[in-house]
């Protein structure tokens, strides 16, 4: 399990380390702020490389949360996900990594 809280600028969450590959089951963003507050959670491909948005601008009620994947993201090594809130301190994420080892 991978907590954090997210700033307002874009950070790194996760990534993959080096001979393992990263897949996140689960990613989940709660809400903690008395507003409804925008986050935007992206993959980062270090092979291309290319930040894609899995969502973005993404409103969350107050005392809400939402799930950010659906299905399963894999990550290969190096790779990674990043996020950022529209104000620090209000989105908390969980993600729920399984990690394999690359042979």
């Amino acid at each position: 399990t991978v907590t954090a809280e997210l700033s307002d600028s874009n950070s790194i969450i996760y990534t993959a380390p080096s001979g393992f590959t990263g897949i996140i089951l689960m990613a989940q963003a709660s809400n903690v702020s008395a507003n409804t507050e925008q986050i935007t959670f992206s993959h980062y491909d270090t092979s291309i490389p290319r930040e894609t948005e899995l969502v973005k601008d993404f409103d969350i009620p107050s005392a809400d949360a939402a799930g950010l994947i659906t299905g399963k993201l894999v990550l290969e090594t190096g790779d990674s996900v990043r996020g950022f809130a529209s104000t620090a301190s209000t989105i908390k994420i969980t993600l729920s990594v399984l990690e394999s080892l690359n042979e």
